[in-house]
């Protein structure tokens, strides 16, 4: 096998990959994936299915599949092994409706500059990877400051992508297919670029303090956000997002509608052929009326660009849900631990997905209480009975040293459903 010279490799390290990527393959095949596969395209696209379920592993994971389960020896390949191995484990232990795709993706190697200035951090040590933190906005005054922004700027490698994405398919080759697939960004709700930028406590005050200045740096960051967006569109850096990719605050994006009708198989992929999230957790403190004059235009021209919106992650959307179902794109809605699920499902009906995330202490702390999250599971579904309903169990930090649980709660999930 020729394989290019940026990555050192040894027979044993092909071996290990090809081998795992075989079971990758044999997964994606499989009858089980298959039905998934199904089941979130009927989903996503507001057809009646039974409810999905996921558990985003997240930190967790280091108590699942480590570093010492790994055999290659560079680091490019250690890379690849993880993913696989830990693909492998979730679907041979959790069990819940995550979809194994036969490829492997990798995307353009794009550079985003700062927007002028940064906030210097100041980080805790507790000895975990989430630490406590502090940081200093380098906005003090938005007027006397506002000439310290600059729109970022940004680049792309093709040669460094195509070279790496040459030697992917070199490696897999016969096995996976290797493709340019990937996003660029997590949300575009810019409420986190803007609290890092002049602090929460800002944000929050010059709505009264200087609301014509607060106004001018979110028009800044709308502007900023389509620019970088638009760019991508115009260099064909964008990629389909509408398969196992990781839309909204967890889910998948499987659905019928995207890429739109008159896209064809080739084409450039643009904004509107996407999904997009949009939230904004920070202002979880402001009331509907100056979210709805500070934060949510500047969103929703950014949203418009796009093909469908999921919006929402922790914070408890019902007391906003007079101005977010103005949103003519939206399609699914994070119901939030701290939610009215109730409320929201009135409001959602078979017209939204109802995207559930039950708090993740129920398999976080010390004590794994079973009849506390089948009861938990009990009120969603019933309450939501007449949803699109998905229950996505997400933020797992820890496991307190049982890696069983995960599996654990994605069955009494599954039982539930089927008792109800």
């Amino acid at each position: 096998m020729a394989t290019n010279s940026q990555w050192k490799i040894n027979q044993n390290d092909l071996t290990i990959l090809r081998d795992l990527a075989k079971k990758i393959s044999d997964i994606a095949n499989s009858p089980i994936n298959q039905e998934r596969r199904e089941s979130w395209y009927k989903h996503n696209s507001l057809e009646s299915s039974r409810p999905l379920v996921l558990i985003e592993s997240g930190i967790a994971l280091n108590e699942l599949v480590t570093e010492s389960d790994l055999k290659c020896q560079e680091g490019w390949a250690r890379g690849l092994e993880l993913g696989f191995r830990r693909t492998i484990y979730h679907f041979e232990n959790i069990k819940d409706d995550e979809v194994v795709e036969p490829y492997i993706n990798c995307n353009w190697h794009v550079s985003v500059s700062n927007y002028g200035c940064e906030a210097v951090y100041e980080r805790g040590d507790s000895g975990t990877e989430l630490s406590s933190y502090r940081w200093d906005p380098p906005i003090k005054d938005l007027h006397k400051d506002f000439d310290k922004l600059h729109p970022r700027t940004y680049s792309v490698n093709r040669e460094a992508t195509l070279a790496w994405k040459s030697h992917l398919e070199e490696v897999f080759d016969g096995i996976l297919g290797v493709r340019i697939r990937g996003g660029f960004w997590w949300t575009v709700g810019m409420t986190w670029p803007a609290v890092t930028l002049i602090g929460l406590d800002k944000l929050m005050l010059y709505m009264y303090d200087d609301p014509e200045g607060l106004h001018q740096l979110m028009a800044f960051l709308r502007d900023d956000h389509i620019a970088f967006a638009e760019w991508l569109e115009k260099e064909g850096l964008l990629s389909l997002n509408n398969e196992n990719d990781y839309i909204g605050s967890g889910s998948r994006g499987y659905c019928k509608e995207l890429p739109k009708s008159d896209w064809k198989n080739g084409d450039p992929v643009r904004l509107k052929d996407l999904w997009v999230l949009s939230e904004s957790q920070e202002t979880v403190g402001v009331g509907p009326n100056l979210f709805e004059e500070f934060i949510f235009p500047y969103q929703l021209a950014v949203i418009e660009k796009f093909g469908l919106c999921y919006y929402g992650c922790c914070e408890p959307v019902h007391s906003r849900w007079n101005v977010l179902k103005k949103i003519p794109n939206l399609r699914s809605v994070s119901i939030s631990p701290w939610c009215d699920e109730e409320y929201m499902a009135e409001q959602l009906g078979r017209n939204y997905v109802y995207s559930r995330k039950p708090n993740p202490t129920l398999i976080s702390t010390k004590r794994f209480d079973e009849e506390l999250i089948r009861n938990d599971i009990r009120t969603t579904l019933k309450i939501a009975k007449n949803c699109n309903v998905e229950i996505i169990m997400k933020d797992v930090h820890t496991l307190s040293g049982e890696p069983n649980r995960m599996a654990k709660w994605v069955q009494i999930v599954r039982e539930v459903i089927d008792e109800m």
